[in-house]
């Protein structure tokens, strides 16, 4: 009787040994650290910068309400647009992330991936993909 887990895929089973011996190798590679890496550069900066711009929000609708209750068009006051750019830099910061993850993150992760479930180890090459 066997303990081990893996199924065999389209291809047959996996080589090398199973998918999760390949898995632990894989977080001592280089290029996952540089990976990890690449994906901190991103969401440590962009999150901080985030929660620092909603506090500043929070902070100014609670004791700044001078400030907040000026009415700049019609009866939209400060508060309304300063609200409103919380869901612009929102979708903005998911529009940037998908750019730099396409550029930055996802060539790389593919790499990767490929070679952990024994597919094509030519960087760029991809499954499915004709040469």
């Amino acid at each position: 009787m066997s303990t081990t887990h893996s199924r065999p895929g389209p291809e047959g089973p996996p080589p090398d040994g199973d998918l999760e011996s390949r898995s632990v190798t894989m977080h001592d590679d280089p290029r996952f650290a540089e990976l990890r890496r690449r994906l901190l550069r991103f969401v440590v900066p962009a999150s901080l910068t985030f929660l620092a711009w909603y506090l500043l929000y929070v902070l100014m609708s609670a004791y700044a309400d001078g400030v907040m209750s000026t009415k700049v068009v019609g009866s939209a006051n400060v508060a309304l647009f300063f609200g409103l750019m919380q869901f612009v830099t929102t979708f903005g910061i998911a529009v940037l992330y998908s750019r730099y993850a396409n550029r930055r993150f996802d060539p790389l992760a593919d790499e990767l991936r490929d070679e952990l479930e024994g597919g094509p180890t030519v960087p760029g090459a991809r499954k499915g993909e004709d040469s």
